[in-house]
């Protein structure tokens, strides 16, 4: 599984919340695959009160199923979470985007062009996990601009199962498109274009759309039937 530092001043039951969405989110734990609490424990370095807390607080959000006397499960993909997901995430980033444009200041620009060059950079080798990274990085750093960052994180604790069509996207799909998106997008801050950075995102956020088959035909045992 992906390694996961501690923040400073995070709580082991934020803590293990946190590495259980990066691992799910990465696929490296799987939609439908049932988790040894004793294993998961000793794989984080927690015990396991905090764990079962944290279990706790990701089945609230769906993202996690318990099941009396069987434990606990990721869970499946759901279509129906996922299309709210995006359209939270499309109505959110649209507006953000608008607003950065005005806000944007020389090193804003000159950060979100050096992030584009390294997702170009791990584009030409195609190395999925950094391309990722990087994606959340460019638009978190769009919200920062922006001086919304709260709304940033409010809004990354609800994308969990729209970020695992992201992740199968990448593997399945092998969208390169949105590398260039991204480009575009950063050259519509930088002339300060609003009304092409908002079609630009809508865009960017709709790919899901042209590639949401493919996947599920692809991976049809991660999915509620």
């Amino acid at each position: 599984m992906i390694k996961v530092e501690k923040l400073a001043g995070e709580s082991t039951r934020d803590y293990a919340s946190r590495f259980l969405c990066t691992n799910i989110i990465s696929l490296e734990l799987k939609p439908g695959q049932f988790l040894s609490e004793t294993e998961l424990a000793k794989e984080i370095g927690v015990s396991r009160t905090p764990l079962r807390e944290a279990l706790i607080d990701l089945n609230r959000s769906q993202v996690i199923e318990t099941y009396p006397q069987r434990g606990s499960m990721v869970a499946l993909i759901d279509p129906d979470l996922v299309e709210e997901s995006r359209f939270i995430r499309e109505v959110l980033d649209i507006s953000v985007v608008e607003i950065a444009c005005d806000m944007a200041t020389p090193e804003d620009i000159m950060n979100l062009e050096a992030n584009v060059k390294l997702q170009e950079f791990y584009l030409e080798n195609y190395v999925t996990d950094k391309i990722f990274e990087l994606d959340n990085e460019f638009h978190k750093m769009i919200y920062i601009i922006a001086h919304k960052e709260r709304t940033y994180t409010m809004k990354a604790g609800m994308m969990i199962h729209y970020d695992r069509m992201r992740a199968l996207s990448l593997i399945t799909v092998k969208d390169t498109k949105i590398v260039n998106d991204h480009k575009l997008i950063f050259e519509a801050i930088k002339r300060k274009d609003k009304e092409e950075a908002k079609r630009l995102m809508k865009k960017h956020l709709s790919r899901y759309d042209i590639d949401k088959e493919e996947i599920k035909k692809a991976y049809p045992q991660y999915y509620k039937s």
